[in-house]
């Protein structure tokens, strides 16, 4: 065991866990020696520890709590059926009209010579609201409870402020991000059916500018659930000439149907006649509990994406517990997650405005200008908890950039997406802070929130997630379906939950998600990740179950082995995965990329990675065959393709390569098996 990081009592005293533990004593008139002990108690007693986050964090419902704990996956959705309140409602309220609610940042503010030119833009609560009454006014006679507001947006205040407004009317909100082709934008809005498309008229990345408007047009034509377009153009939006001049050039580009109202919105629009009166009230329509807030969809690499509903009550309760409990989200901190909006750590990170806290949104590349440039954005602004992938902590690793500040407001700095490695424990402690709270968080789109993560009143361990998700009774299973510790299994979860999803899109009968959670137990969520729990509740990941090695019927995470290639100082990624054989057994192939580009990798280099997997796993873990890639494939949200290279090695077609941000370089892996 290495320990990397210890709360000091001061932490400890001032967390909301903290204090939320001695409320929850003093509720259930019972004491607790350890955290151990007190997640046992809310898996043994769910209806206190659900209810108990009701009213601790003040969350605003109306209806009472009967019936409100359904015992099992069985069933319908059941959580709270007497309870209704509204997501946008409870986001707004804590918030003091002073307070910044948003900070918009782009990549070309990282770059100091344009500080003067691209100021940072900064959305007050009492801002907020107004803009979010303003967007609420265009679609009251078009969004009504249940309809959906789809967003192909970048990361910018006019998204938070659809998302708000749809929520606020009791509509359903889903999104994807401006780099999906019009193709992957179809293929998920005609799953979802929205009457309202909010878009943007272009964005930028790493410095390239791209028009939206070929893409605009296509989505209009084949989706006609649309009746409505609301286009906004943030590159304008600040200066409202240059957005009148934009505006007027762009009805030129409108290839329209009757059917189709096309509306312009900025958030520095002054003319009321042409939009909505500024002053006119905010309105919350109460929702049930389980009434639908978002629909979100999986990666899709294997086939079409799956559209999975989630309820307005189950993310609300979620969230508030992960990011007040377990992250330790407080008034006077500020966060920020480097993320599109199509990860569903965009809504997460929106969810942050419930605790009345400062929201940092980057849209962009972090490469542009360089990644020290946005690291250098952390300590500038001052953000207290930030959120990033291992993917990009690896690139910092790469560059070998020395930082010449101390990160001084950095208390907690998140990793999602993939298992982190303990190579970055060791390079986040050694090179970025010593004094920060590194929480590696996992859990997935399917539930919109995690099933293990951090914790403000722990010590940080390498390699180690600090702990199972409060209310969640999360196991490793082996194949009789026994929970075991110490050793590696199935991730699954036990226990019914509120962030649950409550159904798929055009799944009659249920037997889409029955099949991705349940197909082996009716009431066990199998959540497709293959961990290790220590007794002491800690976890470690190792990927996906279905992308899971199996050679000579021994079950390995690929985590295992990519843990000890990228030790290898002239591999700069790598993929793992398995090649059927004839006899039912499979081979493990090893695709590498070289940090040198132009170079070829040698006998002696495959040969050292083979004895640095010996060495370090075992004898079974070894690659059959090593071969050298120009690139591996990722989903948009950092996650390594495996599973569209396993079946591509096998012979088995990929129908979504929308999901895959370089599905370029999946011709190399075909043309491997070829030769």
């Amino acid at each position: 065991m290495e320990i990397l990081w210890t709360p000091t009592e001061k932490r400890i005293a001032q967390s909301q866990y903290f204090h939320w533990s001695l409320f929850f004593e003093k509720r259930v008139q019972q004491k607790f020696l350890n955290h151990r002990d007190l997640h046992q108690y809310t898996l043994n007693h769910p209806e206190e520890f659900w209810n108990s986050l009701f009213d601790f964090f003040k969350i605003d419902y109306t209806g009472d709590f009967k019936a409100a704990i359904p015992q099992n996956f069985s069933g319908d959705y059941e959580w709270y059926p007497h309870v209704q309140l509204n997501f946008a409602e409870n986001l707004l309220r804590a918030g003091r009209n002073e307070d910044i609610a948003l900070s918009f940042v782009h990549e070309s503010m990282n770059d100091i010579d344009h500080q003067v030119k691209n100021k940072i833009q900064r959305v007050t609560y009492r801002e907020l609201k107004k803009q979010v009454s303003r967007f609420q006014q265009l679609m009251k006679d078009t969004i009504f409870p249940g309809d959906v507001l789809g967003a192909y947006m970048p990361n910018t205040p006019h998204t938070a402020i659809a998302m708000l407004a749809t929520s606020s009317l009791g509509g359903v909100f889903t999104s994807t991000s401006c780099d999906f082709s019009a193709t992957g934008v179809v293929d998920r809005l005609s799953s979802s059916k929205p009457k309202v498309l909010v878009a943007a008229m272009s964005y930028s990345y790493h410095g390239k500018y791209f028009d939206q408007w070929e893409k605009i047009n296509q989505i209009v034509a084949e989706v006609p659930s649309i009746k409505k377009v609301i286009l906004v153009d943030f590159f304008h939006d600040a200066d409202l000439d240059l957005f009148q001049k934009e505006r007027e050039e762009a009805r030129l580009k409108i290839k329209n149907t009757k059917h189709v109202q096309f509306i312009f919105f900025s958030t520095k629009e002054s003319d009321t006649s042409f939009i909505c009166d500024a002053e006119e009230t905010l309105q919350f329509k109460k929702m049930p509990f389980q009434a639908p807030l978002y629909i979100m969809y999986s990666s899709g690499t294997t086939g079409k994406p799956k559209a999975i509903v989630h309820s307005q009550g189950g993310t609300l309760l979620e969230h508030v517990k992960e990011l007040g409990l377990h992250v330790d989200l407080q008034r006077e901190k500020s966060i920020g997650f480097f993320t599109t909006c199509g990860w569903m750590m965009w809504n997460w990170l929106l969810s942050s405005l419930y605790f009345g806290s400062q929201i940092y949104l980057y849209e962009g590349s972090p490469a542009s200008p360089s990644p020290k440039a946005f690291m250098d954005r952390i300590d500038r602004e001052g953000i207290h908890i930030f959120g990033t992938s291992p993917k990009f902590l690896k690139a910092l690793q790469d560059t070998n950039t020395h930082y010449d500040h101390a990160f001084s407001s950095l208390e907690t700095l998140l990793s999602t997406g993939a298992p982190l490695l303990k190579e970055q424990y060791d390079y986040v402690y050694q090179h970025l802070k010593k004094d920060v709270l590194l929480g590696s968080i996992s859990g997935g789109t399917d539930i919109l929130g995690c099933f293990m993560l951090t914790l403000p009143t722990l010590p940080v361990e390498k390699g180690k997630i600090q702990c199972l998700s409060l209310g969640m009774h999360v196991a490793a299973l082996d194949v009789n379906e026994v929970s075991q510790f110490d050793l590696e299994g199935e991730l699954a979860c036990l226990n019914n939950f509120p962030s649950r999803p409550l159904y798929f899109l055009n799944d009659e009968g249920g037997e889409k998600m029955h099949g991705a959670y349940f197909h082996k137990n009716n009431n066990i969520w199998y959540h497709g990740d293959f961990v290790k729990i220590s007794s002491t509740g800690q976890v470690e990941v190792f990927g996906r179950s279905d992308a899971t090695l199996n050679p000579q019927g021994v079950r390995i995470g690929t985590a295992e082995i990519y843990r000890q290639v990228e030790k290898c100082d002239f591999v700069l990624d790598s993929l793992c995965v398995g090649k059927k054989k004839s006899d039912g057994d499979e081979d493990i192939i090893l695709y590498v990329k070289l940090k040198d580009p132009d170079a070829f990798i040698s006998l002696e280099q495959k040969k050292l990675i083979k004895e640095m997997i010996k060495n370090n796993t075992s004898p079974r873990h070894l690659p059959k065959e090593i071969i050298q890639v120009q690139d591996i494939p990722y989903t948009r949200s950092g996650k390594k393709v495996e599973l569209a290279v396993a079946h591509l090695i096998n012979g088995r077609e990929i129908k979504n390569k929308e999901a895959i941000v370089n599905p370029e370089c999946l011709d190399q892996f075909i043309c491997h098996e070829r030769l």
